[in-house]
C-alpha cells in the first residue's frame, strides 16, 4: 500500500489555498451561510466513518470503499487517515493528515490539512447527536459533500432525508456519487 496519494495531495492543497475565504469560492457557492453543528462532542466523533456518498472531485477520482478515520494524537491535534480502494489500479490508497478544532465554541467546524501548513474547512452541518451513527461533511464550498456512517451502509430512509437536507442547502445533488463499500 502506498503511503500517500499524489492526486490527494495536489487537490487537496488547491482546495486548502482555495478555502482562503472570498479568494475562488463564488458567493452562492460558499458555505458560509451553512452552520456546524453546535452540540459536538469529538471523542464521540473520532473513529472510523464510511463514506456513503460525494460530490466528485479529482482526490478521490476512482476510489471506492472510502474510509476517514479520526484519532486524538498526544498534542491535542487529531490524526486523519483516509484511505479508499483504486479498482482501476487494484490498489488501496491513503492520505494522511492533521486537523484540529480552532474554536470550541463553533461546534462542529475544523479545519484539516494533508499538505505541509495548509488548512482547509471540514465543517459537520448534519450529525445524528444521538448515536453518531452519520454525519454530513462540507468545506468552504458547495462543491464539496460527504456523507459519512459508522457502517458500510445508511439506512435508506436516512439517506433520503440527508440527501433531501443538501438540495435545501444549495448542493447539486443530481452529481452526488454513491461510494460502493
Amino acid at each position: 500500500m502506498k503511503n500517500i496519494h499524489s492526486s490527494w495531495i495536489v487537490s487537496g492543497c488547491l482546495l486548502l489555498i482555495a478555502s482562503v475565504p472570498g479568494c475562488f469560492t463564488s458567493k452562492e457557492l460558499s458555505t458560509e451561510s451553512i452552520q456546524a453543528v453546535r452540540t459536538f462532542d469529538l471523542q464521540r466523533y473520532l473513529g472510523m466513518w464510511y463514506e456513503i456518498a460525494r460530490l466528485p472531485h479529482s482526490f478521490e477520482s476512482g476510489l471506492d470503499s472510502v474510509t476517514a478515520t479520526y484519532k486524538l494524537r498526544d498534542e491535542g491535534k487529531i490524526e486523519v487517515l483516509n484511505k479508499g480502494f483504486n479498482t482501476a489500479k487494484g490498489e488501496w490508497k491513503e492520505a494522511r493528515g492533521k486537523a484540529f478544532i480552532p474554536d470550541t465554541s463553533a461546534g462542529a467546524f475544523l479545519r484539516v490539512s494533508f499538505f505541509w501548513i495548509f488548512y482547509g474547512d471540514y465543517k459537520v452541518f448534519a450529525l445524528d447527536t444521538l448515536d453518531y451513527s452519520y454525519a454530513m461533511v462540507t468545506s468552504h464550498s458547495k462543491e464539496y459533500l460527504w456523507i459519512l456512517s459508522r457502517t458500510p451502509r445508511l439506512n435508506q430512509h436516512v439517506y433520503d432525508e440527508l440527501i433531501r437536507q443538501a438540495g435545501d442547502w444549495g448542493f447539486n445533488i443530481s452529481e452526488l456519487y454513491k461510494v460502493p463499500q
